[in-house]
């Protein structure tokens, strides 16, 4: 039996928090919750039919883990989700602000075909607008290695990798600052006891919060 729209949803959900939690393969039913915005007893009905479907595995106190069925079923749900977001940006020319919400619902209901087709037309993007991996038709997450900007000592010369927000305002101010993916940036210095951080883009230097700073992910250059 395939997985409902909203079984996706919170597959594809847990699968994104598990992958900022490496060495704990269970998540709890309040950070899901939290996560997809409803209730903790809606998602705790929803992670008994998920159950029951065989897609994850639920024990008392410690929360819920994905099988491998389940986790196939979240990693197709995240690739529909970020070749569609590629496909709006690239193709339709939407702002990377303006289509997560569009691209959960339009990713929620296309098949594998369509997204094939989509990711052609998008040239074979191996990322999403906002620097996440995407999945393979053969349901392997490539490997990102990289780490939060406000973790970073400086001086450091770094490529942002990934931009982990999907607040329309915040993208839409980032990209003015031309704090965008592949964008190669040095770090100068850093203020103490979570202060600003002053960057070097380009020609330009920029300061920025640390709260700012947490949602950039960054690579060493």
């Amino acid at each position: 039996m395939t997985a409902s729209a909203v079984q996706q949803e919170y597959l594809a959900e847990a699968y994104r928090l598990l992958h900022y939690q490496p060495d704990n393969p269970f998540i709890t039913t309040s950070a899901l919750a939290e996560a997809v915005g409803v209730s903790a007893p809606a998602v705790a009905a929803v992670v008994e039919r998920l159950k029951r479907a065989g897609l994850v595995e639920h024990e008392p106190y410690r929360g819920m883990k994905l099988t491998a069925k389940g986790e196939r079923e979240a990693l197709m749900n995240i690739r529909r989700h970020r070749l569609t977001e590629v496909f709006l940006v690239k193709v339709m020319g939407f702002g990377w602000h303006e289509v997560h919400d569009d691209a959960d619902a339009i990713g929620a209901v296309i098949n594998e075909r369509i997204a094939a087709r989509m990711e052609q037309m998008a040239g074979y993007p191996r990322r999403c607008p906002h620097g996440e991996p995407i999945p393979t038709a053969d349901g392997v997450m490539p490997k990102v290695v990289d780490e939060p900007l406000a973790d970073v000592s400086a001086p450091a010369d770094l490529i942002i990798s990934r931009v982990h927000t999907h607040d329309a305002e915040i993208l839409k101010y980032l990209a003015t600052l031309n704090l965008v993916p592949e964008q190669p940036l040095r770090l100068l210095n850093r203020a103490p006891f979570n202060g600003p951080l002053r960057l070097r883009v380009g020609s330009q230097e920029q300061v920025i919060g640390h709260e700012l700073a947490k949602v950039l992910r960054v690579s060493r250059a």
